[in-house]
């Protein structure tokens, strides 16, 4: 028999890994704060706790989804016996800290732990393009790493508690800035007679694409030192960048996506960078830098 899994918590993303359980063939059963939630797992073959206490008495592993910390603690604390003994994978957004400070009472009272990034959203679940960081327990995740694969494809790095959460959020943060640079661009060309979806598909995804084959040479750059001149240096980028603004003042789009990355390139030039290529930039947006 599979084994079983109890989610607690059922928006979106719960009841998508609760869906995903299922299909596995695993007995799963399921809790939410607002009774009924997701009434579809009751036909898929959910088992519906009347508590969270009731739900957690039925696994060994109990993966939580829920709005944010503060909900994760009202819900957990109580249950700090029923969980004694079980494995407990927070998958609710959380911080670094946060999450070490919730391994940290887990530990308290004798629960495995591991902390979840879900990357994906919840039509992903379930499918080859999802993958869930984990940190935390080792023996949690060799033991049940199979288990989890269901939702999606687990990838585990490290034991600090708090590294799923830095992973996690750093990748959001890499993706979002990318994401508003499409949407500014997509600014630039809506008053003239261009399709959004041609330019989108001729031209923005392939140029995006490129550029995002270069991160890894930035990487070994921060990691081993340059290896070679820059191809194509700050002082030129920082130069030139006054005109991607003046573009976006003459098309009528607020230029104000753009103000962060030229006044980063300016003081990359200032600080003595200028020869030097992007990777330059990330010591100096540490604080205090």
């Amino acid at each position: 028999m599979r084994t079983p899994v109890t989610v607690l918590g059922l928006g979106a993303m719960g009841t998508a890994l609760a869906r995903a359980f299922l299909a596995a063939g695993h007995p799963t059963t399921v809790w939410n704060r607002t009774p009924g939630r997701s009434p579809e797992l009751d036909a898929l073959g959910a088992t519906r706790a009347a508590t969270a206490a009731e739900a957690v008495a039925a696994g060994r592993l109990v993966v939580v989804c829920l709005l944010d910390d503060t909900t994760v603690r009202a819900t957990l604390e109580p249950l700090a016996a029923e969980l004694t003994g079980r494995t407990l994978a927070n998958l609710t957004s959380s911080l670094p800290s946060r999450a070490r400070a919730l391994a940290d009472w887990a530990a308290g009272h004798g629960i495995e732990f591991l902390d979840g990034g879900i990357m994906a959203v919840p039509v992903m679940i379930g499918g080859p393009e999802a993958f869930i960081l984990y940190s935390g327990s080792t023996v949690a995740f060799e033991q049940y790493e199979h288990d989890l694969a269901a939702a999606a494809r687990p990838a585990y790095v490290g034991k600090d508690p708090g590294l799923a959460s830095l992973h996690d959020f750093t990748l959001l943060s890499a993706m979002y800035p990318m994401l508003g640079g499409a949407a500014h661009a997509l600014a630039l060309i809506s008053r003239e007679d261009i399709s959004p979806t041609t330019f989108t598909d001729s031209y923005l995804v392939p140029w995006l694409s490129a550029m995002l084959g270069q991160l890894p040479a930035m990487a070994k750059d921060l990691e081993h030192g340059p290896d070679g001149p820059a191809g194509s240096n700050l002082a030129m980028q920082a130069n030139g960048f006054h005109e991607l603004v003046d573009l976006a003042v003459e098309q009528g789009v607020d230029p104000r996506m753009l103000a962060p990355m030229e006044q980063l390139l300016r003081r990359a030039v200032d600080a003595g960078h200028g020869d030097e290529d992007l990777a330059a930039l990330v010591p100096l947006l540490r604080a205090g830098a």
